[in-house]
């Protein structure tokens, strides 16, 4: 019988070969899993090291035709630098955010070739902009930080490394540069250096040149602080703020800080220059401090001292009167009187006789609470004449109050077109009256608002209370004002009064002087008047000889001579007859020089005095110069020669021969001056 059993053909015996091959592709599955979360890993130890290892420590961010901006990551900072990286202008330390590790730098702007745009961690937004509107050689940089949030401080460092410094504000123990000094964290703003010796004042521009061919021109509509330390840097800050103030500041370069002053520099504000009325130039101040208590005897006093300096040959002059006795003055009235007979009338001796002579009266925009006029004010609804706050309750005004000369004091409202027509008309009365010449405008200084820790409403932010006082002074009274604090008022025809010095050889003294003078005139304030010879911070006269002859003979080279104490109360005869003597030599030597480069001035820009490195400016031993000055490109002077004053001659071949002045002012005194010596040295010089 058959066998039915199937046979199987196939030798192998049968095998589920789906579930073996779904054990294997789990296994596979596995295995590729695992190399490919190795890979991963690998990749992104990779990145992290190309990121932080291997990664330039510096980038290029923005190139020009000669210059351009480096990010170095690992300090935070913004190098500008020439293409070739031979030479560094300056380094910005970038200090918004220091506790960041910020990587390579993106341009976020990359399709336009002249722009930078970067965000940093939503904090705030870098945008730079390149400019090449100036001649071949110079560049510029406009460069805003915009903070995302509110609160946000913006804040940068500006290197001294390599660098000297120039511009900015007047400072009590001015240097030149600014490398040299101190100055604690404060707002950026006109103080009185009287009052705050630590504080900026007098002059005041944000403009910053420096040693390397850059300079630094921050924006004016922002509010900032700043803060220098020595041979270190100087910094610039935003306050934190709900309104975001950006940070904006514009650098450029050029070939040396001589041509980058003169294209950039001299064009602060593009405003038409005009001069001040010169004739004050021609004659030399004498200050009288006023210690009557009526017009008469003040009178009196002012004519007698007038005669004194006619009998010494010191007769043209201007007599300066303050504000004490201008307003004393300008009280005094016409009156009848009647004859014993009673049959008829005259009239008292004219009160302003002493409109024959040359005078200066001064004036302030402070009203103290203890006069009648405030009052007189108060009550006529000139309340809205000061500044002032509003009530929330009933909307009504209350004046702020100021010290102003140890008195409480309130300030005009510069901005209320009603109060300037009204105080222009007192003080041109006051002109008229006493037949003045020049008027000067004291308390220009100081923001109130901000001394009382207020918001200040709009128009009165920062420096503009001193701005608009500038102006107004030239709008009503043309060119014959003096103001003693200025700024963004280089184009105006006024002459600024300089800061008071101390009656000593420090730099807040006799030392100051040149720094300052230096200052001024490359913020392009080239009319100013100095503290009086001797100095008069102290409100006292000058008792030591030599100080007053090393002082008489620095200001002979200045654009006017100012003095407070008379040579015949401090010193010896000789000495009146040196006083004389340099009044001529000014008059005759220095005052054609100004007028000279007074009309350069005017059609150029370019400084009237010059620092020594005007005429070298790639010679470092000159960046540091702070005792020598040059009026134009020479300065002709025939000055006794010294143990402190030393006369240099230097020929320049490729112009001409230049007599370069130098006052080598020792910061101690001699042991034991003897005036006599002094006397006969002089005597043989002349």
């Amino acid at each position: 019988m058959p066998h039915t059993r199937t046979r199987n053909p196939n030798p192998i015996p049968d095998v589920n070969w789906d579930v073996g091959l779904k054990e294997m592709n789990e296994t596979w599955k596995g295995a590729v899993a695992c190399i490919g979360v190795a890979i991963f890993f690998i990749m992104t130890i990779g990145i992290i090291y190309w990121q932080v290892m291997d990664q330039p420590n510096k980038n290029w961010i923005l190139k020009g035709a000669v210059s351009g901006l480096i990010w170095e990551r690992n300090t935070h900072m913004l190098i500008l630098q020439t293409l070739s990286e031979n030479k560094t202008y300056v380094e910005i330390d970038v200090g918004n955010f220091p506790d960041m590790e910020q990587n390579f730098v993106k341009n976020l702007c990359w399709l336009n070739k002249t722009d930078f745009c970067y965000t940093w961690d939503s904090i705030t937004d870098l945008k730079i902009t390149l400019e090449r509107k100036f001649s071949a050689g110079t560049e510029c940089y406009n460069i805003t930080w915009t903070p995302i949030h509110c609160d946000v401080k913006l804040k940068d460092c500006f290197s001294m490394t390599n660098v000297s410094w120039y511009g900015g504000a007047s400072l009590s123990a001015h240097h030149w540069p600014i490398n040299n000094v101190n100055v604690a964290l404060q707002p950026f703003v006109i103080s009185n250096l009287k009052s705050s010796r630590g504080a900026y004042g007098s002059v005041l521009e944000r403009y910053f040149l420096g040693s390397t061919g850059v300079s630094v021109l921050i924006s004016p509509n922002v509010p900032i602080s700043m803060t220098i330390e020595k041979n270190k840097y100087f910094c610039v800050e935003t306050p934190a703020s709900t309104e975001r103030f950006p940070l904006q500041y514009t650098m450029c370069i050029g070939e040396s800080m001589q041509t980058v002053h003169q294209e950039v520099g001299n064009q602060l504000y593009k405003n038409q220059r005009m001069l001040p009325n010169l004739s004050i130039i021609r004659m030399p101040i004498w200050k009288h401090y006023g210690v009557s208590d009526s017009a008469a005897k003040l009178e009196r006093e002012v004519r007698s001292f007038h005669n004194k300096l006619r009998r010494h040959g010191l007769g043209e002059c201007l007599i300066s009167l303050n504000e004490h006795s201008t307003m004393l003055l300008s009280m005094k009235d016409h009156i009848p009187i009647t004859d014993q007979g009673g049959k008829s009338q005259r009239r008292r001796r004219d009160p302003y006789a002493i409109k024959n002579l040359n005078i200066s009266i001064t004036s302030s925009t402070y009203q103290s609470v203890n006069s009648e006029q405030l009052l007189n004010y108060l009550n006529e609804g000139q309340d809205n004449y000061w500044l002032s706050l509003r009530s929330h309750l009933d909307g009504s005004l209350t004046p702020i109050l100021s010290k102003w000369r140890g008195q409480f004091s309130v300030r005009l409202n510069i901005t209320n077109e009603a109060a300037i027509h009204w105080y222009f008309t007192k003080v041109n009365n006051l002109i008229k009256k006493l037949g003045a010449e020049y008027v000067v405008f004291e308390g220009a200084e100081g923001n109130t608002f901000l001394q009382h820790s207020i918001q200040a409403p709009k128009g009165l932010e920062g420096d503009s209370y001193n701005e608009y006082l500038a102006a107004e002074a030239v709008a009503n009274l043309g060119n014959s004002a003096i103001i003693t604090a200025s700024t963004r008022s280089n184009h105006l025809p006024l002459f600024v009064q300089m800061h008071l010095l101390h009656s000593d050889w420090s730099y807040q003294g006799l030392k100051g002087i040149i720094p300052s003078v230096l200052h001024y005139s490359l913020l392009g304030y080239n009319f100013f008047i100095p503290d009086a010879v001797g100095g008069t911070i102290a409100d006292e006269f000058i008792t030591e000889e030599e100080l007053f002859i090393r002082w008489l003979q620095i200001v002979t080279f200045l654009p006017v001579m100012s003095f407070n104490t008379p040579p015949w109360v401090c010193c010896d005869n000789w000495v009146l007859n040196l006083t004389r003597r340099y009044i001529q030599k000014h008059q005759h030597l220095v005052v054609p020089l100004l007028l000279k480069y007074a009309e350069d001035w005017l059609n150029t820009g370019i400084p009237i005095f010059r620092p020594v490195w005007w005429l070298s400016p790639q010679d470092p031993l000159a960046f540091t110069v702070d005792n020598e000055f040059l009026i134009g490109d020479e300065v002709r002077a025939d000055i006794p020669v010294s143990i402190l004053t030393v006369i240099k001659t230097h020929i320049f071949l490729h112009h001409f021969l230049i007599v370069q002045v130098s006052f080598t002012m020792c910061a101690s005194r001699l042991t034991n001056p003897k005036p006599q010596n002094i006397k006969r040295i002089l005597d043989v010089l002349h």
